[in-house]
């Protein structure tokens, strides 16, 4: 085994309790167990609507905050322990964090689709514990090495722009095509950077809000729509017609989850188009069947993402061919967590980081070139 770094020995975490509120603790220093085994120390974790989900409601779905947990799972850091058999990662590496590890052995595994894992161990999620905290550990299949020009504090939003590249991928040949993406929050913004970066030739972006479409163009979308009181249908016309796509688009990105927007969406996909639903909402919505059937559009739903999402979406950092200057518009200190877990949830800027315990902004944007 490769030694740690000598400055382990505390591991803070901040800790949500079930009920909803936070405390401090003191867990142990995590160790390497096995020959692939990596300890991180975080640097910057990104705040996601699911953690901010947890700490509001205690569940999503049928996982539920029964016991105290550590949330966060869009985490960077530092290397500082690695087991013999971790290749290609050395002490001192700087990565992004793949926070889920499959099993490998289940069908959905075996078919190479990780994300739908029988028995997924997905930081944050319960029992789970995630990255709010001093050390964690991950095999080093999960470990990413981020490109030199790649910041500590950018490299948070490897995990969302991940998700960005498998709903993207789901959507096939984007190469030309034109793309409606409904939500202008990080996750919708990245989705117009990652369609650009494939090829589309029209990307428009849809939001509520018209600060978060101003902001747009600058990840790659060609057109905006503020969506208005009016009904879906009208909507989609409008949208249609400020868009120049009268016969519809090639393809919907719903990023929302909003019953509104994934309505509006199947009015406005062309014949024969793609929609991918990408956010979650309420876990059941009325949707326009005869709409799917009429134009025989394709509709999935996309969760997380797969094998080579991380490594694409990375590559796409190095390249320049998706920036995310700007993104994070709210930065927090680690005693700072209940503070930016109640300005997520009112919707204050597009993403929020907290920087791990004894980290701050200076070693976040530290960059190698």
């Amino acid at each position: 085994m490769i030694a740690a770094d000598s400055t382990q020995g505390v591991n803070l975490a901040a800790v949500l309790k079930p009920g909803g509120s936070f405390y401090y603790e003191t867990r142990m220093v995590p160790e390497v167990q096995s020959g692939r085994d990596v300890i991180v120390k975080i640097v910057a974790t990104g705040l996601c609507g699911s953690d901010v989900h947890y700490w509001q409601h205690g569940r999503i779905g049928r996982y539920v905050v029964e016991q105290p947990i550590i949330l966060g799972h869009e985490s960077t850091g530092i290397v500082v322990s690695c087991g013999s058999k971790a290749e290609g990662i050395a002490v001192g590496d700087r990565v992004a964090l793949e926070p889920g590890v499959a099993c490998n052995t289940c069908e959905p595994c075996r078919r190479g689709r990780y994300n739908l894992c029988r028995d997924m161990r997905f930081a944050a999620t319960p029992p789970i514990d995630g990255t709010l905290c001093t050390y964690y550990r991950v095999p080093v299949e999960c470990c990413f090495k981020l490109p030199a020009h790649i910041s500590l504090r950018q490299g948070a939003l490897v995990e969302p722009l991940s998700v960005a590249v498998h709903a993207c991928r789901l959507a096939g040949d984007m190469q030309t095509k034109s793309v409606i993406i409904f939500g202008a929050g990080p996750v919708g913004l990245l989705c117009c950077a990652v369609a650009r970066a494939f090829g589309a030739s029209t990307v428009v972006a849809v939001d509520i809000v018209s600060s978060r479409l101003t902001v747009a163009g600058k990840y790659g979308a060609t057109h905006t729509y503020q969506m208005s009181a009016a009904s879906p249908e009208v909507n989609a016309a409008d949208l249609l017609r400020a868009a120049g796509l009268e016969d519809g688009a090639d393809v919907i990105l719903d990023a929302t989850g909003a019953e509104p927007c994934l309505v509006c969406g199947l009015h406005a996909v062309t014949p024969g188009g793609t929609f991918i639903q990408v956010g979650l909402g309420r876990p059941s919505v009325t949707v326009p069947i005869g709409q799917i059937c009429d134009k025989e559009v394709t509709l999935k739903g996309s969760f997380r993402y797969g094998p080579g999402d991380f490594r694409t979406a990375i590559g796409l950092l190095d390249a320049r061919r998706v920036n995310v200057d700007g993104l994070v518009t709210h930065e927090y200190s680690f005693s700072q967590v209940e503070e930016a877990f109640r300005n997520v949830a009112n919707r204050i800027g597009i993403k929020s980081i907290i920087y791990g315990p004894e980290m701050d902004a200076e070693t976040a944007n530290a960059v190698e070139a």
